[in-house]
């Protein structure tokens, strides 16, 4: 019998202290996401790309040295400049699919900043629980996009 799947959602926010274009540009200029999107700094980085427009195509591989290989496959289906980015994904984990997810980012002017508002809606075919993994790993994406987007 197969694994089950779970369905789970979730939403993040952030506040960032810089205007939506910074924050838009850091999701669509490939050299500036490369700069915050990833694993830890321990992971070796494998295959990368970034077609950043309606239709267009993402991938990272990547994975501790000598251990697991975690591969991401993304594709855009909504771009609206400053405001918003819709795409799905799907993530592997050693070549099988561990799910597939719906996520939008939501770029909001509030004062002189942004306030970000990233939703997923995922598939998850894996035994373990994954929807709290996922959860902190955006997180932790989302500090490093604060973090990128606040310094430069």
């Amino acid at each position: 019998m197969s694994t089950p799947i779970t369905h789970a959602s979730f939403t993040l926010e952030r506040k960032l202290s810089v205007p939506p274009s910074r924050v838009f540009h850091a999701f669509a200029d490939y050299e500036s996401k490369k700069k915050w999107f990833g694993g830890p700094p321990e992971w070796t980085q494998g295959e990368s790309s970034l077609d950043f427009r309606v239709g267009g195509r993402e991938t990272d591989v990547g994975g501790p040295e000598g251990g697991f290989v975690s591969t991401m496959h993304a594709t855009y289906h909504d771009i609206v400049q400053d405001e918003r980015i819709v795409y799905t994904y799907e993530m592997l984990l050693d070549g099988e699919r561990s799910s597939v997810s719906l996520c939008s980012v939501e770029l909001e002017p509030v004062g002189g900043g942004t306030l970000l508002t990233l939703t997923e809606q995922g598939v998850y075919f894996t035994e373990e629980d994954q929807v709290a993994g996922r959860k902190e790993g955006t997180e932790g994406l989302l500090d490093a996009l604060q973090a990128y987007v606040e310094a430069h």
